[in-house]
């Protein structure tokens, strides 16, 4: 499948902001971990939400859909332990399922997880917080986890990873004895698992903080859930009205998660305005680079929570192709994240890739619609923003890897003005 968009139209209207695919994909594996019947609202309908649910299944949930956004999911019974290699190999959150097995069978067999094709994304973490709550881990192709018992411990993350700490979460909630996590990941979807679980009867504490604290419980019980909204979707729906000269406003926004990426905004010389959960990004936006003291360039850098969020890295460096003036986009954790800027250049950007984490925009640049290939999601997401602000027509191959973080992307767009249609 592929788009096909004809940009250079301004974006105008109003669009509503779809739950957070990060926190929705922990949120159903920790389902597992009890046999009572556990509701989740708020579930985007994409592509990962689905295979999460697939594999959920195969290992003996009962998964009821409610509406087009709510599930209901039953774990009578854990029929395997063993996460089937097809399903593991296209979504990174398949490693999620290595906790909540591990608390309620005392196994876990997984296979290498895939994914967006972004660099080195290390599984050690993981493993380590896992082993020092009692785990032994055997590795042969795949990755064997077995645990007679699970006993709470100190644990001090060599790196703030979110999948690694939602992990070592979910295995301490079921622990004997006081679990305390230092170095813990504590993104807005790390929150929203904490939050769940307690409703679920875990005792968590420090939630929203780099430390958390847990009282290990002998069961939990079933709960309704809503998952918050997808502050990655909001950064990206603020960029495209800010570059196609558009009027935007953006329901469900959740504006207190976006106290960075207004910063970061702020340096291209964008704002929005804000009522409640609700955020408008007017027309006649400036897009002009706000220099440092002195007149130096400026950096947009991003950093474990609440630092900028590295998935928006890739959105930030199209939308200062836009702006005027230079600034340095220095992505910082994943080494393959900047190389699709390789397109934008092709496409008209004046950007200097300095190495595989730093780039230098200089703006504004007059971008041509092209052919392009998305990697992953984000950086995908960042190719339809380029097409729309295009002048002419681009293709964009490859969706596949967009539509497992944004649900009904065309149509959404397409609401809002884009002349954008999917084509196989």
């Amino acid at each position: 499948m592929r788009y096909r968009i004809e940009g250079g139209f301004p974006l105008k209207g109003t669009i509503l902001a779809k739950g957070n695919k990060n926190a929705a994909l922990p949120c159903i594996a920790a389902c597992l971990l009890t046999d009572e019947a556990v509701v989740l609202e708020n579930v985007p309908d994409i592509q990962d939400v689905r295979v999460m649910l697939d594999i959920v299944q195969y290992l003996g949930v009962q998964v009821t859909r409610l509406r087009k956004d709510s599930y209901r999911l039953k774990t009578t019974d854990i029929v395997t332990s063993e996460i089937p290699q097809e399903k593991a190999k296209l979504i990174r959150a398949s490693i999620l399922f290595a906790g909540p097995l591990l608390a309620r069978t005392g196994k876990a067999v997984l296979s290498p997880p895939g994914g967006d094709v972004i660099g080195r994304r290390r599984l050690d973490t993981h493993f380590l917080a896992l082993s020092a709550l009692g785990a032994r881990v055997e590795i042969d192709g795949v990755f064997r986890l077995t645990a007679h018992r699970l006993v709470g411990d100190e644990i001090f993350l060599d790196e703030a990873s979110v999948t690694a700490t939602e992990n070592a979460i979910m295995a301490a909630v079921l622990a004997e004895g006081t679990t305390v996590i230092r170095n813990a990941a504590s993104e807005p979807h790390v929150q929203d698992l904490c939050h769940m679980l307690n409703q679920m009867g875990a005792q968590i504490s420090g939630i929203g903080s780099n430390v958390l604290t847990i009282e290990g419980v002998e069961r939990l019980s079933g709960t309704t859930f809503a998952i918050g909204s997808d502050y990655m979707e909001v950064g990206s729906f603020i960029g495209l009205a800010a570059v196609t000269r558009g009027d935007v406003v953006i329901e469900n926004a959740d504006p207190q998660h976006l106290r960075m990426t207004k910063l970061a905004f702020g340096k291209l010389g964008i704002y929005w305005e804000q009522e409640g959960r609700t955020i408008h990004v007017p027309a006649g936006q400036s897009l002009k680079v706000v220099p440092d003291l002195g007149g130096a360039i400026p950096k947009i850098d991003d950093a474990p929570w609440p630092g900028f969020p590295a998935d928006l890295t890739s959105i930030m460096t199209v939308v200062a192709t836009q702006a005027e003036g230079t600034i340095l986009i220095h992505e910082k954790m994943f080494e393959s994240r900047m190389f699709f800027v390789d397109k934008l250049i092709e496409m008209g950007a004046r950007i200097i890739l300095c190495d595989p984490h730093r780039a230098v925009v200089s703006g504004p640049s007059r971008l041509r619609g092209s052919e392009l290939t998305s990697p992953d999601v984000r950086a995908g997401m960042a190719m339809v923003i380029a097409a729309l602000c295009a002048e002419g027509e681009s293709l964009i191959h490859n969706v596949y890897q967009i539509e497992r973080g944004y649900e009904d992307l065309v149509e959404r767009l397409q609401n809002l003005g884009a002349r954008i249609r999917k084509e196989s």
